[in-house]
């Protein structure tokens, strides 16, 4: 897609390319790409747990490192947003 047709393309659209953003992790300022809809859903998430988006990212951050092997931060952010998500049915 073209610069200027990105340009045109609303941000709520489902299937708009991811948007980069900086967070600052530990002090480090670190960029993400994301998709609209998942900064969306971070915001929230951060929002519903009375949170900086930044300190939401660090926690995702501590337990992706945690893992056997970890993901990259972008994909650890889709994976919790996932499993976190609000209208997830208990087993």
């Amino acid at each position: 897609m073209d610069p200027a047709a990105l340009a045109r393309t609303p941000l709520n659209t489902p299937l708009h390319p991811p948007v980069k953003r900086s967070v600052t992790i530990a002090g480090h300022p670190t960029s993400i790409s994301l998709e609209p809809m998942f900064w969306d859903a971070l915001e929230a998430e951060a929002a519903r747990q009375a949170l900086p988006v930044n300190a939401l990212v660090a926690r995702i951050d501590v337990e992706r490192m945690e893992a056997d092997d970890p993901p990259n931060l972008t994909s650890a952010i889709r994976q919790w947003l996932w499993r976190n998500r609000p209208d997830q049915i208990a087993p």
